[in-house]
């Protein structure tokens, strides 16, 4: 029986090799889209999931939410002062450790490189975060001194891995030492949220010994802490005690003579490893993280694409029914049951299904190489194992085949013998199976159309984010890293001006922002009139800034060298005397528009000349006056998805971290140029340089991957949608073959009875964007909302979405329909 059920399946698919075709294509497509899907949530969902005891090893994370407006951070990183109250506090935690603090410079036959993904730790590292080692043990960074590299670093610095006991030159915070290798740790995979090459332990009081902020203060965060529970902890319970936690450790601030306590603003929460990566801190990470959201829309937009194709298989089972209804009246005559029938071709359905799905595999074998390189991803297709997919290919080959066959089984078994075997009733069809098939196309089309929609969206807002005038002139602009390392000290000056006089530069300036460096920085100041404090962004800048970022003022002007007052740069290790200095003369800023709304003034005009009071140590006096000299425009330093901060600038040449440089012509005679300075200037600091553009480029890649992909998916659900109507309008044009020629008797046109084909089946998809527009619109004002600068949800994209579902559809059937229509009615009713 199964073998007769098998050799008619198989008949089947091969008399009528169209249908098999839209049937196999369209279901290898949704299953290979359904695959890959699998596999990238699958490697997203894996992440930390290689490291030893990750179900015991958290990160700590803090979530700021200002008390006077809307400003709010979730942070990845800790201040370095909560290790300690952790371990004091809570029995619980097995083990603690910090990972931060300035950048490594490797010092190698007298040129000095920046350690990619370098880090300082404590004594605890090893022990909290169990990384495999290659060689080593856990103690190998119990003392100042020593460092243990990835097995990558070591053959780029030695090229071997044979390196324990050898010596490396590092320079942390512009201090050179020597440091033994005690370690060699396994590669971190991709799927981490953690980018360690080599870690040099540090002794973090002796290092931060000029800064005592760094080690005391709750609000400075420039590393991670990470704990170790002991097993059997319950992680909801230790979180619940974390408000009780931060007001035992948290001391009050005063500021202005009131009292402020910085744990207000401020959540804390440990987070295990394995959750970092899909968490609530994505954007502060050691790399590029991921939301919940986009992962399940993708998932949802591929089973979308496997459910068009189980349509189609349904549709066009219906469709054809005619031409199998009286194998099913002979085969009940015969004395087959209706269960048997039913059996038969559910079995049919799922031998589709199968061999779909090994063409589906063919296909992913192929292109996974390029869509793991596309997310940038280390997709691997496994069939067995713990995350072998064989299970997961037998369960959707089952669903496919019960989802597109269930129905047509249904349907084609009831046929009533002594009505099929009547004379011209083979090609009856059954009440509502028409219907049914209108609205199933009505259901596809209305999902190529919002895919259409959402991608159109998707990228207008790209190229929205990428052509929007940032308030500084990006091209011809290049960023240098490292300029206020201790090392270049006091030749930060002549290195800008050196910089300044390479050819093809026009000018040079320092920062401490930069374009989209991640650098975040604010303070409190108190504006006269106003009872609560104002949180503004504070940045130094040197009076080469603003006109090498090209930079104007709309009120009041920028600052310069040749006015001493300008300048609030004191000497580096800090001197009291210049401080206390400073303090009693006051200071210039520079504030751009949101800090004009954000203090209160009636304009940039009306902020000129106003004096606010600034935080400084309570022994240089607790407060210091700034008066505003300038007000520029609201220039968008970070991505458009973050909102222009309120800010004021300060001429303080100490605290920068970046060096930009306008340039004309060709970049990379220019960028030799600056190098060559570099190098004669600050040999013992790397040389790191980018284009602007480049840095963009690189900040609006994953707005890039996701508009392809929708595009991707658009172009799938499209393709398949009208292989289905296709194949339906072939169908429908055969089993109405007598009516189109006894319409041509009576006098019907071609063009006429073309009309009336292509109507029929473009009325489901001008139907279609009654479900496609509410839905797409919903979807893309939820993605839109996530952008501080954003694209207007215009009827632009609906309409042309649907205009070209429908251009698409039309042409589809247009041509079948135009040759239909101009057959010979003497064909179609010669047996008549």
């Amino acid at each position: 029986m199964w073998r007769n059920y098998l050799t008619v399946g198989l008949r089947a698919l091969a008399k009528n090799r169209t249908y098999a075709f839209i049937n196999l294509f369209g279901l290898a497509v949704g299953l290979a889209a359904c695959l890959l899907i699998l596999l990238y949530v699958q490697y997203e969902r894996s992440y930390d999931q290689w490291l030893p005891d990750a179900n015991r090893t958290y990160q700590f994370q803090v979530y700021y939410q200002s008390k006077t407006n809307s400003d709010k951070f979730d942070n990845q990183g800790a201040p370095y002062v909560t290790k300690a109250a952790l371990l004091k506090d809570f029995p619980q935690i097995e083990s603690a450790t910090y990972t931060g603090g300035p950048q490594l410079t490797l010092l190698k036959d007298g040129q000095a490189t920046q350690v990619e993904d370098g880090r300082l730790v404590d004594n605890g590292f090893l022990d909290t975060v169990s990384l495999p080692m290659a060689q080593g043990g856990r103690n190998a960074l119990s003392r100042p001194g020593t460092a243990a590299v990835s097995e990558a670093e070591a053959v780029k610095i030695f090229g071997t891995t044979n390196i324990i006991g050898r010596t490396i030159t590092l320079i942390v915070g512009g201090k050179k030492a020597d440091y033994r290798i005690t370690g060699v740790f396994r590669d971190l995979p991709k799927n981490s949220h953690m980018a360690v090459r080599m870690l040099a332990r540090a002794d973090f009081p002796s290092l931060f010994a000029e800064n005592n902020g760094f080690l005391t203060s709750w609000g400075w965060t420039s590393g991670y802490v990470y704990v170790k529970l002991r097993p059997g902890t319950d992680v909801a319970a230790l979180n619940s005690q974390m408000d009780a936690w931060k007001k035992r450790n948290i001391p009050d601030d005063t500021f202005n003579g009131q009292k402020h306590n910085p744990g207000d603003e401020r959540t804390f929460k440990l987070v295990s490893a394995p959750e970092v990566h899909l968490g609530r801190a994505t954007n502060s990470g050691m790399t590029p993280g991921n939301d919940t959201q986009t992962i399940a829309t993708f998932a949802v937009i591929a089973l979308l694409i496997l459910a068009m194709a189980c349509i189609n298989f349904t549709n066009l089972a219906t469709a054809r029914a005619s031409q199998r209804a009286r194998e099913v009246a002979l085969r009940k005559v015969l004395g087959a049951t209706r269960r048997q029938l039913m059996i038969q071709f559910v079995g049919e359905s799922v031998l589709l299904a199968t061999i779909a799905m090994l063409l589906a595999l063919a296909v992913v074998e192929i292109v996974l190489p390029w869509f793991g390189s596309f997310l940038d991803a280390d997709l691997k297709l496994r069939y067995f194992g713990h995350d072998g997919l064989i299970l997961p290919m037998i369960g959707l080959v089952l669903l496919v085949g019960a989802a597109g066959g269930l129905y047509p089984a249904f349907y084609l078994s009831r046929f009533q013998p002594a009505r099929v075997l009547k004379a011209n009733k083979s090609a009856a069809d059954a009440e509502g199976s028409g219907r049914l098939r209108s609205a199933l196309v009505v259901i596809q089309f209305a999902v190529s159309i919002g895919l259409i929609i959402c991608t159109a969206v998707v990228y207008g807002q790209n190229v929205y984010a990428r052509s929007l005038d940032p308030g500084y002139k990006r091209a011809g602009l290049i960023q240098m890293e490292g300029i206020g390392s201790r090392a270049i000290g006091e030749q930060g000056d002549a290195l800008t001006r050196a910089i300044a006089q390479v050819p093809g530069i026009e000018s040079a300036g320092r920062t401490q922002i930069g374009v989209v460096t991640g650098q975040t920085s604010t303070t409190s100041v108190v504006v006269p009139g106003r009872d609560q404090p104002v949180d503004m962004g504070v940045y130094g800048v040197d009076a080469g800034f603003f006109p090498t970022m090209g930079i104007r003022p709309v009120a009041g002007r920028l600052f310069e060298e040749n006015r001493p007052a300008d300048d609030m740069t004191t000497p580096r290790p800090e001197d009291p005397a210049a401080e206390k200095a400073l303090v009693a003369r006051g200071g210039h800023i520079v504030i751009n528009e949101a800090g004009v709304k954000r203090m209160g003034f009636k304009s940039a005009q009306d902020a000129i000349g106003k004096t606010i009071r600034y935080g400084v140590k309570d022994e240089y006096g607790g407060m210091m006056n700034l008066t505003i000299i300038g007000v520029i425009g609201d220039v968008r330093f970070r991505t458009v998805r973050t909102a222009v901060e309120p800010t004021m600038f300060l001429l303080d040449r100490h605290s920068v971290g970046w060096l930009l440089a306008r340039f004309h012509g060709d970049p990379r005679p220019v960028r030799d140029g600056i190098e060559r300075v570099w190098r004669r200037y600050a040999p013992d600091v790397s040389f790191d340089s980018i284009l602007a553009d480049e840095v963009i480029a690189r900040a609006y890649q994953r707005l890039d991957a996701r508009a392809q992909m929708f595009g991707l998916f658009a172009v799938l659900a499209v393709v398949i949608g009208c292989l289905g109507l296709f194949g339906l309008a072939a169908f429908t044009a055969e089993r109405r073959t007598k009516e189109i020629g006894i319409r041509k008797v009576l006098g019907a046109r071609t063009i006429d009875i073309a009309r009336l084909l292509v109507w029929q089946f473009t009325r489901p998809v001008v139907i279609a964007n009654i479900i496609a527009w509410p839905v797409a619109w919903w979807l893309m004002r939820e993605f839109l909302n996530g952008y501080d600068a954003r694209i207007a949800l215009t009827p632009v994209p609906f309409i042309g979405a649907s205009l070209l579902a429908l251009a698409i559809a039309v042409l589809t059937i247009g041509a079948h329909a135009f040759r239909v229509a101009r057959t010979n009615p003497v064909h179609a009713l010669r047996y008549e």
